[in-house]
């Protein structure tokens, strides 16, 4: 069995994780509760990060620079960052799954699906939609991400695939593909509660998700298929999301599901709230 990701616990703000051979502790807010397991099973981890000494790495045994995990058929290079993310948020698992079993249902068609992945991160949905057979645009304003998405691609023997790879600002490519004439059959975007473009742009997603949204529609083709809609900002629950969605996709056919994302642990252990999705799919016509 290839090595994965599992979530092994959770409580008094952090989250117990094992990335294929490695067990680690890293913060988690809402962990409000207390463990499951016993301080000894939490005295294996073989790393900590905490906030609290200057975004610090503690490492008890030591860790390789980077190591692969598979997640949802997907293999990701795992690599420890200064900000304590590691290069995958695994609660996205079933968005993976969900879009390679989708997308497959199209791979007949004489033309690939058109997806364009915004705020696109290590590549997850990128990979997940292109081993589907689709034609994906991955777009992220962070040249080291592109780069990282570009090493799991090949790690995937996707480095050939119909993928193109852009470092841009996302307003500003969205401007530029709708003068284009550009479009696309599913759109997914994964928006940061604050961020910058690759030139400073500042970002700020309560000022900026409903012109984000409506660009999005606006790319979408005569035959859509889906809007993949997730986020990790507090406030933004589930139905705010489907509101947002539902008045975006207005007068398409289609239906919005939407819902909470959660590292889901094994039995006995508690699931941990991270973030939310909605999603719009499209009637087949």
């Amino acid at each position: 069995m290839p090595a994965t990701y599992k979530l092994i616990d959770s409580g008094n703000g952090q989250k117990l994780e094992r990335f294929g051979p490695y067990l680690l502790i890293r913060p988690c807010a809402q962990a409000v509760w207390q463990p499951q397991l016993s301080k000894q099973e939490w005295d294996k981890a073989d790393a900590v990060f905490s906030r609290e000494q200057e975004n610090k790495w503690t490492q008890f045994r030591p860790l390789p620079a980077q190591w692969a995990i598979t997640v949802a058929g997907v293999i990701f290079k795992i690599a420890p960052t200064d900000f304590g993310h590691l290069g995958i948020f695994p609660e996205q698992k079933s968005s993976w799954e969900w879009l390679q079993k989708n997308l497959e249902l199209k791979h007949q068609q004489k033309t690939p699906p058109r997806v364009l992945n915004l705020f696109a991160y290590s590549g997850g949905s990128t990979l997940a939609a292109a081993k589907a057979g689709a034609a994906v645009c991955h777009l992220d304003a962070s040249k080291g991400m592109v780069t990282w998405a570009r090493e799991n691609a090949a790690l995937n023997k996707l480095d050939h695939a119909p993928i193109r790879w852009i470092v841009e600002d996302v307003r500003k490519f969205l401007m530029r593909e709708r003068k284009r004439g550009s479009r696309y059959e599913g759109i997914i975007l994964d928006p940061p509660s604050f961020g910058r473009g690759s030139k400073g742009e500042l970002f700020k997603i309560e000022e900026e998700i409903v012109s984000l949204l409506e660009d999005c529609r606006a790319l979408l083709s005569d035959t859509p298929l889906f809007v993949l809609f997730s986020c990790h900002t507090p406030g933004f629950s589930p139905l705010v999301m489907q509101h947002l969605l539902g008045q975006t996709m207005k007068g398409l056919p289609g239906h919005i599901e939407a819902g909470e994302m959660a590292l889901n642990g094994q039995e006995n252990i508690l699931d941990v709230p991270s973030g939310t999705f909605a999603k719009w799919i499209g009637v087949s016509k």
